[in-house]
């Protein structure tokens, strides 16, 4: 009986811990981090429907996995259809935060793919509003 009672106590920590750490995913802290050069960073394919398609590819490859096929987000990684991402967050701080990621978060950096492709995942995303 006291065993039980000690499981289903760790059980309810754990959710709070987990409930805890999907807030702060979605907090935006991460927009603190942004330097003001790259806030103010222009996207180059800014409204360009092709580099919004390619983007599209490239957020089914890489983004999807974690972030849903539309976006919508999960538990554990945040939609991106939200206010904070549609209507407050500039592309570059978008840009900077697919290039840098926020690992503490659970955001992984996809510098790799290059400046170009990010910018299309930056306008494929701001095409879900």
């Amino acid at each position: 009986m006291r065993a039980a009672w000690k499981y289903r106590t760790l059980a309810l920590l754990l959710l709070g811990a987990v409930a805890v750490a999907e807030v702060k995913v979605a907090d935006g802290v991460w927009l603190t981090k942004v330097p003001g050069k790259d806030r103010e960073k222009t996207n180059p394919f800014h409204d360009q429907e092709d580099a919004a398609a390619a983007g599209k590819r490239l957020f089914a490859d890489h983004c999807a996995p974690c972030h849903g096929k539309t976006a919508e987000g999960n538990r554990k990684h945040p939609s991106l259809h939200t206010e904070r991402i549609q209507q407050q967050a500039t592309e570059g701080e978008l840009h900077w935060l697919i290039a840098n990621g926020d690992m503490a978060r659970g955001m992984p950096s996809w510098s790799k793919l290059g400046d170009p492709q990010i910018w299309q995942i930056v306008t494929y995303v701001k095409t879900l509003h």
